[in-house]
């Protein structure tokens, strides 16, 4: 199973094939290598003879194999960048007869983003065969924080748990947008190499106490006050906390308390394993499921889909701050 990272490092040793089919949800990767191979594999001059870039509303299959079966005319090989391929996906097959027998000296780039081959047809068994298509999938929320820390590894940085979880909750799963912030962290790191709450607050801009991350532990501690300041911090920032995030955060938490519940195994690894959390935070988990039992938690359940449905008009047309104090009220009451 090919990765991104192993693509780009084949590239790099200048072992680079004649075809590459980019497919998935995840249109970050596909960005990522497509970008990599226009950048890396021709110089600046031969760019300007041996590559060229075709988008899938204004071309054709056919149009698309007749260019790859040019030959260069400076470099030892051509590139040719097929972006929205997707809108080509009613005729993708009859890329299949090109694929078995690709132009050699032809580098033909498919991005078929956001949607991915039927792999019972023959053009995804034969492109498999060769090793020649990529299948870029979406990333678990769950997973953004680690992904974050890998990200930052390849830039020689390093961030605090709680640090990453901010980046993850405020950009969401938007890659793209996630690394361009941390680019930006970057450039402004100077000789400090870990990254804080702190740094993050100074510049993306991201409060360090009013977040859901704090919503949640407040929650969790039965801290009434902490938790009351924060929702109305959020019902006077509605744009960058809008209920449904909130309601869907601690939704996800008290869901991975309910599985705390039912681990026998106490295990530290094991529990972390279980709910999907950095041992970083396990004891903040463990801590609030002493607090909410599994009787508690599907009460809590039942409030979060209320609060949800009132938060959408529905049976009621209540402001921001009267939902998010109802919220806070039914859950620690």
């Amino acid at each position: 199973m090919h990765t991104v990272q192993s693509i780009l490092n084949e590239i790099k040793a200048g072992d680079i094939r004649p075809l590459y089919f980019l497919m998935g949800e995840e249109a970050f990767f596909i960005d990522q290598i497509s970008s990599f191979i226009e950048t890396s594999v021709l110089d600046e001059t031969q760019r300007g003879f041996d590559q060229t870039v075709l988008y899938g509303k204004d071309t054709s299959i056919d149009a698309i194999v007749s260019s790859a079966k040019r030959f260069p005319m400076l470099a030892a090989r051509q590139v040719i960048v097929v972006k929205e391929a997707q809108n080509l996906s009613r005729t993708i097959e009859d890329l299949l007869p090109y694929v078995k027998n690709p132009q050699q000296t032809t580098t033909l780039v498919i991005c078929y983003k956001y949607k991915s081959l039927d792999k019972r047809k023959a053009l995804y068994k034969t492109l498999s065969k060769a090793h020649f298509v990529f299948e870029s999938k979406k990333i678990y929320d769950s997973k953004i924080p680690s992904w974050i820390s890998g990200e930052l590894q390849k830039m020689n940085l390093k961030i605090t748990p709680k640090a990453s979880y901010l980046l993850s909750e405020f950009l969401g799963n938007d890659l793209a947008k996630i690394s361009n912030e941390l680019s930006k962290l970057q450039l402004v790191m100077g000789d400090n190499d870990l990254i804080t709450p702190e740094l993050i607050q100074i510049n993306i801009g991201i409060s360090k106490d009013f977040n859901n991350f704090e919503l949640q532990k407040a929650i969790a501690q039965i801290d009434q006050k902490k938790a009351y300041q924060i929702v109305r911090y959020f019902s006077e920032n509605p744009n960058q906390h809008p209920m449904v995030l909130t309601v869907a955060t601690l939704y996800s938490f008290f869901s991975k308390l309910m599985i705390l519940h039912t681990v026998n195994d106490r295990n530290p690894k094991v529990l972390s394993r279980a709910i999907g959390v950095n041992p970083y935070f396990l004891n903040d988990y463990t801590a609030a499921a002493k607090n909410f039992p599994m009787r508690r938690i599907s009460s809590v359940f039942q409030t979060l889909r209320t609060i949800d449905v009132k938060s959408k008009g529905v049976g009621a047309n209540l402001k921001s701050l009267d939902l998010y104090q109802e919220l806070i009220f039914r859950i620690l009451s």
